[in-house]
C-alpha cells in the first residue's frame, strides 16, 4: 500500500492555532486505541499516514515495530497498544501512523484510528489522578472530558523513551541504530 499524507483540516491552520493558544485554548489531535480515546498536542504532529510496513531492528523493545523511511529520514514506529500493555497491534490498512516531533526527534505512533481535532480550554484539562497505575501513568499529562467520554492526553516527551523511566534522549539511539 502506498502511504499518503493526510492534510490537517483548515481548523488546524497556524492562524487558528495562534488564536486558540492566546485565548488559553489548546488544540490536540485525538485518536483511538481500541475503544479508548487519547490525544496529543497538535503542535507535535508533523503528518498522518496510512499504515506502512516497517523494517524491524534487532534487540529493540517489543513496542518498537521497526523503522520507516520518511522522505530520507529514518523514523522509529511505536505500537501504542503494545506500549500501553494491551498486546501487539495486528496492523492493517485501517490503521494510521501519526508522525510526531518531540525534543527535536521524530517518531511514528501506530494507532487504530485518528478521530478529530479538539480545541480545549487549558483550564478544563484535569490532572491524572494518583493511583497504582504502573509505569504507563508516567506517559499521561492530563485527562479532559469531551462530550460523554474522557480523552487522555499523552506526554510525548515521556512516552518516546526506551523503557520505563529512562531519559527521552535514548530515543535517538533507535534513530542512530537505523
Amino acid at each position: 500500500m502506498t502511504a499518503t499524507q493526510a492534510p490537517l483540516p483548515a481548523e488546524a491552520s497556524p492562524a487558528r492555532q495562534e488564536k486558540a493558544q492566546n485565548g488559553g485554548m489548546k488544540q490536540f489531535i485525538s485518536f483511538k486505541i481500541g475503544e479508548e480515546g487519547y490525544a496529543i498536542d497538535i503542535m507535535a504532529v508533523r503528518e498522518i499516514k496510512g499504515w506502512t510496513e516497517t523494517t524491524p531492528l534487532p534487540n529493540q523493545p517489543e513496542y518498537i515495530l521497526g523503522v520507516m523511511n520518511l522522505r530520507g529520514i529514518i523514523v522509529p514506529v511505536y505500537d501504542l497498544r503494545c506500549r500501553f500493555g494491551m498486546g501487539l497491534t495486528e496492523a492493517s490498512r485501517s490503521h494510521a501512523i501519526i508522525i510526531v516531533s518531540a525534543q527535536d526527534r521524530m517518531a511514528g505512533l501506530l494507532v487504530d484510528a485518528v478521530s478529530d481535532i479538539l480545541t480545549i480550554d487549558s483550564g478544563k484539562i484535569c490532572p491524572v489522578p494518583e493511583a497504582e497505575c504502573g509505569a504507563s501513568a508516567d506517559y499521561l499529562s492530563g485527562i479532559v472530558p469531551v462530550g460523554e467520554t474522557m480523552v487522555v492526553i499523552l506526554a510525548l516527551d515521556k512516552l518516546l523513551v526506551r523503557g520505563h523511566g529512562t531519559p527521552s534522549s535514548q530515543m535517538s539511539e533507535v534513530q542512530q541504530a537505523a
